[in-house]
C-alpha cells in the first residue's frame, strides 16, 4: 500500500477557513483514493504436475482497464521490484506483478523439480485467464523475460508487446555460474540493515540505486526467522544448478523467432547474462526487437529510474516506436 504522508495537524490557523475548504477537510478521510494510486494484493490458484499451489500477485491501477500489463520478475526477485514502474504506468495500464511460484508470497512447491519453464508458464495463462482479458503487454527482467518469450512464440499468444530486460534468446554459462554461486545458500541477517549491505553487494551489478530503493529492495526481499531475516523465496529452487555442471550456453532461439509482436530489448552495458553480440543479433531475426543500452549497469537494470520508465512507457504506448531500431542508450 501507499505509504502515509504526513498531514500537517500543526499547521497554523490564524485565519478563518472557508466553508468549502472547511467541508473538504471534514470529509476528506472518507474520499475513496484513486485506483490508480492504491496496489492491491491477489492470489491466483494453479495447478502443477503434482498438486495445486497459490500464486500471488499485487496489481495496481484501474480493475475495470482492460488494458493490462504483466510484469514478471528474475529468478530470485519478487513483484515488489515493479512497484515504481507499476505506479508509474498504473494510470495506463492494470499493471499486474505474479510472484513467480517459489518466490515472494507465493507457494513453494512440493515437488522441487517441478520449479521449470513448463509450469511457470501455465500458471501465467492462468493468471491471464484469471484477469478476463484477451491480450497482455509484458515487461520481463532475466526469468521473467524468458517466460514472456517462451508464450509469446505460441500460437495464440497473448503477449502483444514485450519488453525484454536483460535477457535474450541465448544464456551465456558464464552468468549461470555465477548465479549458481549465491542462489540457494539462504544466509541469515540479524538485521535489515545487514541484509541490505549483503544485498548491495551481490546486486552491485543492478547500477546506481538510491538509499529509499535499495531498503524498499531489501524490505521486499526478506522474511522474518527466528533469528532475524532471510531470503523469501525457496533455496531449492539452486536444486537445478546443482544437478550437473554448467559447461553450456543455453538458447531459445526457436521461440524468439517465432514471435510476431513488437519486442524492446533492454540491456545493461555491462551484462555478462545478455551478450551485445546476442543483442544486436534481436534486432536483426525474429521480430527485430528495438534496442536499448543503459551504461554502467550490468545485470539487471532494476527499472527503478526515471530513464528506464521512460523508455518503456514511450515503447509500450507510442505506436511509432514498437518498430525495430538500432542500438542507442537513453537520451
Amino acid at each position: 500500500m501507499p505509504e502515509a504522508k504526513a498531514t500537517g495537524l500543526c499547521q497554523k490557523n490564524n485565519r478563518s477557513m472557508s466553508i468549502p475548504d472547511l467541508l473538504h477537510r471534514l470529509f476528506r478521510p472518507f474520499m475513496r483514493p484513486r485506483a490508480d494510486s492504491v496496489m492491491r494484493e491477489h492470489a491466483v490458484l494453479c495447478m502443477g504436475p503434482h498438486g495445486l499451489h497459490r500464486m500471488a500477485y499485487t496489481e495496481w491501477g484501474d480493475p475495470d482497464n482492460q488494458k493490462v500489463l504483466l510484469c514478471v520478475h528474475g529468478l530470485t526477485r519478487n513483484s515488489r521490484d515493479f512497484d515504481m514502474l507499476a505506479k508509474a504506468l498504473s494510470g495506463d495500464y492494470r499493471v499486474v506483478c505474479p510472484d513467480v511460484a517459489g518466490r515472494g508470497c507465493s507457494d513453494w512447491l512440493r515437488v522441487k523439480f517441478d520449479y521449470t519453464f513448463p509450469l511457470y508458464v501455465s500458471d501465467m495463462v492462468t493468471l491471464i485467464a484469471r484477469l478476463g482479458v484477451q491480450h497482455v503487454d509484458w515487461v520481463g527482467t532475466s526469468m521473467g523475460g524468458v517466460i514472456g518469450m517462451l508464450l509469446a512464440g505460441q500460437s495464440q499468444s497473448p503477449v502483444r508487446r514485450l519488453v525484454l530486460n536483460d535477457v535474450g534468446p541465448l544464456i551465456t554459462s558464464e552468468s549461470l555460474r555465477r548465479i549458481g554461486q549465491y542462489i540457494g545458500q539462504a544466509p541469515e541477517f540479524p538485521t535489515l540493515e545487514a541484509a541490505e549491505g549483503y544485498l548491495r553487494k551481490i546486486g552491485a551489478s543492478f547500477g546506481t540505486l538510491t538509499d529509499e530503493q535499495w531498503q524498499h529492495l531489501t524490505r521486499h526481499s526478506m522474511r522474518s526467522i527466528k533469528n532475524g531475516f532471510t531470503f523469501n523465496y525457496d533455496p531449492a529452487l539452486a536444486d537445478p544448478f546443482h544437478m550437473m555442471p554448467i559447461l553450456l550456453d543455453v538458447e531459445a532461439w526457436d521461440a524468439y523467432d517465432r514471435i510476431c509482436h513488437p519486442v524492446l530489448a533492454i540491456r545493461g552495458a555491462e551484462s555478462d547474462l545478455l551478450r551485445r553480440k546476442t543483442w544486436l543479433e534481436m534486432a536483426e531475426r525474429g521480430p527485430r526487437a528495438k534496442l536499448i543500452e543503459f551504461p554502467g549497469i550490468g545485470h539487471a537494470p532494476m527499472l527503478m529510474s526515471e530513464d528506464q520508465i521512460t523508455a518503456i512507457r514511450d515503447f509500450l504506448l507510442d505506436p511509432d516506436k514498437g518498430t525495430a531500431g538500432g542500438p542507442r542508450q537513453p537520451s
